[in-house]
C-alpha cells in the first residue's frame, strides 16, 4: 500500500490534490491518504506530482509517500482498527 501524507498551504491546490487522490483510495485522516499499490500506479502518482503539481508546491508545503511492502505492519489502535479490506461482513 502507499500511504500519502501532505500539508499543502494553498487552498485551491490543497483540494485538487486531495481530489486527485481520492481517485486511487481513501483518506485515513485529513492530509493522509491510502492508497493500493502497484508498480504502475505509483509510477503514474509520482510523475502526475512531478508533472502537475510540483511546480505549484512552496517551502511551506510538505508531501509525503510512504511505499509499504506486504511485511510492513500496521497497527491500528481506535476505529482504525475495524477498517481492513479483507473485512466482509454479511447480514
Amino acid at each position: 500500500m502507499l500511504i500519502v501524507s501532505y500539508d499543502i498551504s494553498d487552498d485551491k491546490l490543497r483540494t485538487r490534490f486531495s481530489k486527485y487522490l481520492e481517485k486511487f483510495g481513501y483518506r485515513l485522516q485529513y492530509s493522509v491518504f491510502q492508497l493500493k499499490q502497484s508498480p504502475s500506479l505509483t509510477k503514474n502518482i509520482i510523475s502526475e506530482i512531478n508533472g502537475d503539481f510540483k511546480k505549484h508546491f512552496t517551502q511551506a508545503d510538505s508531501i509525503i509517500i510512504f511505499d509499504l511492502s506486504e511485511t510492513c505492519k500496521v497497527h491500528k489502535y481506535g476505529y482504525a482498527r475495524n477498517d481492513d479490506e479483507d473485512l466482509i461482513i454479511i447480514g
